[in-house]
């Protein structure tokens, strides 16, 4: 199998500079906190989550304003089935919402949304507004948005082995040809870059099997603010974090330090 490639541009900061800004170019969030925010009000959960969502408003803005090319926002996991039907069914009630009033205001605004996961686990009327979503702004050329929604990273993993396997017993593709370029246009993901850097709220330390391949050299950065009140101030924050950060990708300083000469 041939290496991981790298990008022509390293995203990232080697020596940070006041005067020269070098942003991340694909910033991917685990929002988490919802349901500890709202108990922490005596509020019901559902409360929490519709918190939430003026959250997300926020981050797209401040994203779009500052640059970014790609923001992923995992809204919803394929472990989250698991979750009490109540919340479950709100939170179905959330991005059915979401995806008939917010959509047009993204349009305008020229960005360009895409879903990620299983969408078949999803009801039909939520299907069918997924499309319209997609459709009406897959021309924008402003910043692009993933909302993986019924995603898990090992299931686009599994999903991407299965397909690949299919192609090799059928002969249309050699089993010695599959290296990770290979693997990674078969993965749910293909058509969005690898993370740059991954932000998740509440505290927690984990990635909860949030795109697991796509965040191989991702710089991590976890926020204590529950998702509801993570805002503007917040995200430039983790981005200012991103910049003082040394990007090796496995080389050492010299090398980094030989590649910017």
């Amino acid at each position: 199998m041939t290496s991981p490639q790298l990008p022509e541009q390293q995203p990232g900061c080697a020596t940070p500079s006041p005067s020269e800004e070098v942003l991340p170019l694909h910033v991917a969030i685990i929002m988490d906190g919802n349901n500890r925010w709202a108990r922490a009000r005596g509020l019901s959960g559902v409360r929490g989550h519709r918190a939430g969502v003026e959250a997300v408003r926020t981050v797209i803005q401040r994203a779009a304003e500052r640059g970014v090319k790609t923001l992923s926002l995992f809204a919803f996991s394929s472990e989250n089935w698991k979750r009490p039907v109540a919340e479950v069914n709100a939170l179905m009630e959330l991005f059915l919402m979401a995806l008939k009033r917010e959509v047009k205001k993204l349009n305008e605004r020229n960005i360009r949304l895409s879903i990620i996961g299983e969408q078949r686990g999803f009801s039909h009327a939520i299907q069918k507004h997924i499309q319209r979503a997609e459709a009406l702004t897959v021309t924008n050329t402003g910043m692009h948005l993933v909302i993986a929604a019924n995603y898990g990273g090992q299931w686009d993993i599994v999903r991407a082995a299965r397909q690949l396997a299919e192609q090799v017993a059928t002969g249309e593709l050699a089993a010695a040809d599959i290296d990770e370029a290979c693997f990674d246009t078969a993965m749910n993901t293909h058509q969005i870059p690898p993370v740059d850097l991954c932000i998740r709220t509440s505290g927690e330390q984990r990635l909860s099997n949030f795109m697991l391949w796509q965040l191989a050299y991702a710089e991590l950065h976890f926020s204590p603010l529950l998702w509801p009140d993570f805002d503007a101030v917040a995200f430039d924050k983790a981005l200012d974090d991103f910049c003082h950060r040394r990007r090796r990708f496995g080389m050492t300083d010299e090398q980094i330090e030989a590649q910017g000469a």
